[in-house]
């Protein structure tokens, strides 16, 4: 259950309404590593966790978190949508909701500025479940897999970009309320990272997941000759000075060993048989048209 205070996790208040960077924010609220996606992703795998109670407690107490920002920067795209200050509204009245917006511009001029159209149009100057083009969220972004550790991988990934992304719109404005607020998720993204990697390590030396992952799979079943081969599919040897190929693996069950030409299975090229004629493929010959009846 959850329960909702009225107090937002941190203030969202920019200095002036913005519609041109309002679309742009979209990305780190509806884009793919946006925070609707880690909601989504942490919410599901404490709510699917079997694990110890505390890993579920911490994935729900960061899901949960998750809500909030997701609230702080929908809250910030209303607000860089709304009409001009106070002072302003007397020359505003003679122009559009949408020119007010743009401190005086046509509706034209804020559309073809960059202005996202579906804010004014389907939102009428609210933020959208989308990302910065106007795509609009999937599940399909989410995680969760009921392995903690395949998990917490992909969440070090997902903090890893969602901080990227907030970093570049950090430098894309100049409006110290925004950049504010950004300050705030860039700091939640540092903590986020380090939290993953904190229970990457607690989680193995609990003895409930290792690498490779999944490790209670039984690893004599791989064809094992290849589990430790790194292979050179490129031009050049570079990646031989890199420490994924020699040395110790870091799972400490092989060593790496370097192929500069892997060879070719050459018992097979790939050829297919002939299908049911029925299926109307082209096939390797001619077939009479009394065969596909």
């Amino acid at each position: 259950m959850f329960f909702r205070q009225k107090q937002m996790a941190y203030h969202a208040k920019p200095e002036r309404p913005d519609p041109i960077f309002a679309k742009q924010l979209q990305e780190v609220l509806g884009g793919q590593w946006g925070e609707m996606s880690v909601m989504m992703t942490y919410l599901f795998q404490g709510w699917n966790c079997r694990g110890p109670e505390k890993y579920k407690d911490m994935i729900m107490d960061i899901g949960t978190e998750e809500i909030g920002h997701v609230e702080m920067l929908a809250t910030m795209i209303a607000r860089l949508l709304e009409t001009s200050p106070v002072e302003q509204q007397e020359d505003m009245a003679r122009n559009s909701v949408i020119g007010a917006v743009m401190g005086g511009a046509r509706v034209e001029d804020a559309i073809v500025a960059g202005m996202n159209p579906q804010h004014y149009i389907v939102a009428g100057l609210g933020s959208r479940p989308s990302d910065s083009i106007g795509n609009p969220w999937t599940s399909a972004y989410t995680i969760a897999s009921g392995n903690l550790l395949a998990d917490f991988r992909f969440n070090v990934t997902a903090e890893s970009q969602g901080r990227l992304q907030v970093a570049r719109l950090y430098n894309m404005t100049n409006d110290t309320g925004v950049r504010d607020m950004l300050s705030y998720l860039l700091a939640r993204d540092t903590m986020h990272q380090n939290q993953w990697l904190a229970a990457i390590k607690e989680l193995e030396e609990d003895g409930l997941e290792m690498t490779p992952c999944p490790s209670n799979f039984p690893q004599n079943l791989e064809k094992s000759e290849v589990a430790y081969q790194f292979l050179n599919h490129s031009e050049g040897t570079e990646s031989e000075q890199g420490r994924w190929a020699q040395g110790p693996a870091p799972d400490g069950k092989g060593t790496f060993t370097y192929v500069d030409r892997p060879p070719a299975f050459t018992e097979d090229e790939g050829l297919l048989n002939p299908v049911d004629p029925r299926t109307y493929g082209t096939p390797p010959a001619p077939v009479p048209p009394a065969a596909a009846e």
